[in-house]
């Protein structure tokens, strides 16, 4: 599971890239489902803010920066040397987007597009060391890649993190990859999935994507607010045996998300 005990290639930051005269709504939209609160990261930081459950940071978000970019949240792993890993993104035929840099005194950021389309960043900690609470009802509890390719996106992530995989068979002959870290001190590592797109999500023109996971005591209750207040159904809610009862949705600006009732982390 996850844990704020991040190790190397593990999960230690997440953001929503929005249009910045949508950022408002958005909070407003993000505090009425998860009752998130923002504390902005001063003026010198462009519009930028954090995400907050009590005093504890679980998120981020930002204006848009790049050109052509969409909403979206941005799922960042922990790296000790950011420059290292843009160097290995590029050998296993991955692409730099943001090259390393400093944010302030907190850290070094860098951002990458994955070979088969999916954008995701690495976030080396300074003072800042990551998210402030994870695996806990309305905060990040899991990450998942919906790919193309998922053979060779495992293979890329790999290669990059030295990530683990255990292979569950699904139904319809499908094949999800749990993905664990190589490192830490925790006995469960696992931290995420990566998932083929099926052909008819294909045909209409799905692409990869990282996608978080945010634990929720009441997934019905939520996606049903989240839903009234403007987000988009992908998967209404369901139980899936061993997992929990689930759903996904995009947020009024098309940023997908999913939320999870767990079991039994999520009780």
């Amino acid at each position: 599971m996850l844990t704020t005990d991040y190790a190397p290639g593990m999960p230690n930051w997440l953001d929503l890239g929005i249009p910045g005269a949508e950022i408002d709504d958005a909070v407003a939209f993000y505090r009425a489902i998860f009752g998130w609160t923002y504390r902005s990261a001063g003026p010198e930081a462009g519009g930028y803010g954090f995400f907050q459950l009590g005093d504890r940071t679980v998120g981020a978000i930002g204006p848009l920066t790049e050109e052509g970019a969409t909403p979206s949240w941005t799922v960042y792993f922990h790296t000790a040397d950011a420059e290292a890993t843009a160097r290995a993104v590029e050998a296993a035929g991955g692409a730099v987007r943001m090259a390393p840099g400093d944010v302030f005194t907190a850290g070094r950021l860098a951002a990458f597009t994955d070979p088969t389309g999916a954008d995701f960043g690495v976030w080396q900690p300074r003072e800042n060391p990551g998210l402030q609470a994870v695996t806990e009802p309305d905060t990040l509890c899991w990450t998942e890649l919906y790919t193309t390719d998922a053979a060779a996106a495992k293979e890329f992530y790999r290669t990059v993190f030295s990530w683990i995989y255990r292979d569950m068979q699904m139904g319809d002959g499908m094949v999800y990859g749990v993905v664990s870290s190589s490192g830490g001190s925790a006995e469960d590592l696992s931290q995420g999935g990566i998932m083929q797109l099926q052909q008819e999500h294909l045909d209409a023109g799905a692409v990869s994507e990282w996608h978080p996971y945010f634990g929720v005591t009441d997934c019905d209750a939520t996606y049903e607010m989240a839903t009234k207040l403007g987000a988009r159904v992908q998967i209404p809610p369901m139980d899936v045996p061993g997992v929990g009862r689930l759903a996904a949705v995009q947020d009024p600006w098309g940023a997908p998300f999913a939320l999870i009732k767990g079991d039994p982390t999520m009780k």
